[in-house]
């Protein structure tokens, strides 16, 4: 008999230390091509908010909630990166989904987008501003959740921990599935057609959304009702693409290489435009001083 529910999130909690976290490329990719897409109004105000460290870059903290999640005082935002789906279902739903290990409603990547947008709309766009926050945090938060949703395998899987549990080999390493989608993807990118530098892979990515993507851009801004954010629309598409590309063809024990790679590479690197313009129009929504507008809705 399989563990219940609560055991499989607890085991799942313990297997992704370190692996269950759409890897630095990917955090940096993602806030440094919505860096080139923000207004002025916004990148004003981000650098504002940014911390003294990060000398003026979003990029630069947009691992920082990965970074802090096993500090004992962080250990609330693990179940923030993610959410898991009923096996094979192919579909998510709010509140259906939307938990922590503990059953906690709210507690996953599309709660946590909802709660850090309207966080930096109560001080920015005058909704409750007698609320405090911690805005900084708000935004660094906010930013890396925007990139996770955007993984497929962030909104994997229950029974296979959002593909962790799904043991590959990925060329001539022992890895898991997930690791793969979070990592591995993206670094055999940046070796073999980037000459190992992350910008130019960024680069490349930012001249798709000019070019070939040219004509999608405005979709991917879209938001239903004119509401700033809409995680639940780019958890629905995730976990459709974990369907019809990262659990295809990657049973246990399977050596991945070339055709997956290859196949895989533009689905990820469209992602990463995706969480990077999204990311871009949230925030100048957000910080735009000329506007008001319409609340967050789930």
């Amino acid at each position: 008999m399989g563990l219940p529910w609560i055991g499989r999130l607890l085991l799942f909690m313990q297997l992704v230390h370190g692996v269950f976290c759409w890897g630095k490329y990917g955090h940096y990719a993602v806030c440094k091509i919505a860096e080139g897409h923000l207004s002025e109004d916004a990148m004003g105000t981000v650098k504002k908010l940014l911390p003294n460290w990060a000398k003026g870059e979003l990029a630069s903290v947009c691992s920082w909630p990965d970074d802090i999640k096993w500090n004992y005082n962080w250990h609330w935002t693990s179940s923030l990166h993610y959410v898991g789906t009923p096996n094979f279902k192919c579909n998510y739903k709010y509140y259906r989904d939307c938990y922590d290990s503990a059953g906690h409603k709210n507690k996953c990547v599309t709660g946590a987008i909802f709660n850090y947008t309207k966080q930096l709309f109560s001080a920015y766009q005058g909704y409750n501003p007698r609320l405090k926050y911690n805005l900084t945090e708000a935004l660094m938060f906010l930013a890396h959740y925007m990139a996770d949703v955007h993984q497929p395998l962030h909104v994997g899987f229950t029974g296979d921990l959002g593909g962790t549990g799904i043991k590959v080999g990925w060329y001539r390493r022992k890895t898991n599935l997930h690791h793969v989608w979070d990592t591995m993807i993206i670094d055999t990118a940046v070796k073999t057609f980037y000459g190992s530098d992350l910008s130019s892979m960024i680069q490349a990515i930012q001249r798709n959304i000019t070019d070939a993507w040219s004509q999608d851009k405005s979709s991917w801004e879209y938001c239903i009702h004119d509401n700033t954010v809409c995680p639940n629309l780019y958890a629905s598409e995730s976990v459709r693409l974990a369907c019809k590309f990262a659990y295809r063809n990657a049973t246990p024990g399977t050596t991945l290489q070339d055709d997956y790679f290859l196949s895989r590479l533009p689905v990820v690197e469209k992602r990463l435009a995706q969480g990077g313009i999204r990311l871009a129009k949230v925030l100048n929504q957000l910080f735009s001083f000329q506007v008001k507008i319409g609340r967050s809705s789930r």
